[in-house]
């Protein structure tokens, strides 16, 4: 079975471009953000944010 080729004009090549950067930048300066708010929101018990930030902090 073959797969139909897309015919996209110069305009939509562009923007997918665009999109795809800008999805990327997304992905690399939110992932650690998520994580780390992911594990503050669900961990038991909850660290303060004192503690977070600083892990010299007792």
């Amino acid at each position: 079975m073959q797969w139909p080729t897309l015919q996209f004009s110069e305009e939509t090549k562009e923007r997918i471009a665009t999109l795809i950067d800008y999805s990327r930048m997304g992905v690399h300066y939110g992932y650690l953000p998520l994580i780390l708010w992911l594990g503050y929101t669900r961990s038991n018990p909850r660290p303060s944010l004192i503690r977070l930030f600083s892990p010299l902090a007792q």
